[in-house]
């Protein structure tokens, strides 16, 4: 588990961790949640879609930056991306994926190469975990964390701007700060553009169109404590949403919190 972890600060021993991680997860030996994993290392939530549909779902990454930060994309029916590590494939990497035919959930599975076409695309967008770090290196506290659990995610009333088929609501996911920090926690991943940024909301649920906290998309039931606020930010769910309302014959993603664990720091996404 340690080797799976990298606890080392160096660029070589959590590059060795992010390899190792990969190495578990493509044998099948490593079906669980990537939480905590290659720290340091970059993670990406996945999108595979034919190709047919893949520049319209690129466009709609351009004009949802938020939510959708493309950080990597295949060539048609090659699962390899090199920009974000020189041994990855995606039908075998990530620990669960997701399959959708016609907008539905149909299965998980934990390897997709029966599944990938000839015509395949697939899609690493930024994910959270690159910022979360940064939050816990300045001394933040995040509670989902504190309690071992998934982060509370839910579904706006804040519409993504649509391209071809994709379009839907936006999927934030929420933390609770108290004001001063929730002020850091801003602070700190506006200089993440690349895996989700700023903040898009904080406060009022009810203005992002969440009327009752308690009512999520997925995750436990929020922990907010006295003299918290909730802080909200564009989710790497949000796709699946999508994916659900355009009801595309077919389309694989990953299953929240099994994420792909790239050769990427996550230094190397900071703006400073």
């Amino acid at each position: 588990m340690d080797d799976m972890i990298g606890f080392g600060g160096d660029r070589e021993s959590m590059l060795r961790a992010a390899k190792t991680v990969r190495a578990e997860v493509r044998a099948g030996r490593w079906k669980d949640r990537t939480t905590g994993m290659a720290r340091g290392m970059v993670q990406g939530n996945l999108v595979v879609l034919p190709k047919e549909h893949a520049e319209d779902f690129r466009v709609f990454c351009e004009r949802n930056p938020k939510p959708c930060p493309l950080i990597g994309m295949t060539e048609p029916g090659d699962p390899s991306v090199p920009a974000l590590g020189d041994d990855i494939d995606l039908r075998t990497d990530l620990s669960c994926y997701r399959v959708f035919e016609n907008g539905v959930e149909t299965s998980e599975e934990h390897d997709i190469s029966h599944l990938w076409q000839e015509d395949s695309v697939g899609f690493v967008l930024g994910c959270s975990y690159s910022f979360e770090e940064a939050l816990m290196q300045d001394g933040l506290t995040m509670r989902h964390i504190e309690n071992g659990t998934k982060v509370y995610v839910y579904k706006t009333s804040v519409a993504c701007e649509p391209s071809g088929p994709f379009q839907g609501p936006l999927i934030v996911s929420m933390r609770p700060f108290t004001p001063p920090d929730a002020i850091r926690a801003i602070e700190i991943t506006s200089r993440f553009p690349d895996v989700h940024g700023a903040p898009v909301h904080f406060g009022e649920p009810s203005m992002i169109g969440i009327d009752d906290i308690n009512e999520l998309y997925s995750g436990p039931e929020p922990d907010i404590r006295a003299h918290e606020v909730p802080v909200f930010w564009a989710c790497g769910v949000t796709p699946q949403a999508v994916l659900e309302e355009a009801k595309l014959p077919f389309a694989i993603t990953h299953k929240p919190g099994h994420m792909l664990v790239t050769d990427k720091l996550n230094a190397e996404f900071s703006t400073t």
